[in-house]
């Protein structure tokens, strides 16, 4: 079986407090429906992007530690699933229910 990742994107003023009894429910037994077909490998919450820092290979061999992240954009990885599906279309059905269950656009991709 080949695992995919299945990454939650949140806005970068994304605002946790928000986030309702309804929305942990559905993700809550989410992560009970994958755990119970074993197709959850690991699964976790990011905190925000604003306490990420970056690293960057310098020329000189150093390596630059910056505050954020490493990208500027207007979305950020929130979460992700790493699951182990038989194919892309049952980790898309996988990725359908997260984009339900957590109210925000979903990525799948698989890993090499």
């Amino acid at each position: 079986m080949t695992q995919y990742l299945v990454a939650i994107h949140h806005p970068d003023n994304y605002d946790a407090s928000r986030e309702d009894e309804a929305m942990h429910r559905d993700i809550d037994a989410l992560n009970e429906e994958m755990e119970a077909k074993g197709i959850r490998v690991f699964a976790g919450g990011l905190r925000p992007v604003s306490s990420a820092k970056s690293l960057r290979a310098q020329p000189n061999g150093k390596v630059l530690v910056t505050d954020g992240p490493y990208l500027e954009t207007k979305e950020h990885i929130g979460g992700f699933w790493i699951l182990e599906a038989a194919d892309m279309n049952e980790a898309l059905a996988w990725g359908r229910k997260a984009a339900v269950a957590c109210r925000a656009p979903v990525e799948v991709r698989a890993f090499h």
